[in-house]
């Protein structure tokens, strides 16, 4: 994987974002893509672990679920200039 190596754009600067990449990576092997030795399955499939194949419309909406909504906002305070 590319993303490993500092030779390209893919390069994860923040450990925090290679990690989210490299989970995003494993998911869509694993659940979305179709592997020819499996006879058009995925690995989730073939495991017996999913029965459908996934779609990554389907992997988008599952990680805007997941996230938390923003709460309601505070009061407006104003700010005092220090002179």
């Amino acid at each position: 994987m590319r993303r490993f190596t500092r030779l390209t754009n893919a390069f994860s600067k923040k450990f925090e974002n290679h990690m989210h990449m490299v989970a995003l990576y494993t998911v869509w092997y694993n659940f979305v893509k179709q592997h020819k030795s499996l006879k058009g399955l995925s690995p989730a499939m073939a495991a017996g672990v999913s029965e459908t194949l996934w779609s990554m419309t389907d992997l988008a909406k599952m990680i805007d679920v997941s996230l938390s909504k923003p709460g309601k906002r505070g009061p407006y305070e104003k700010q005092t200039v220090v002179a």
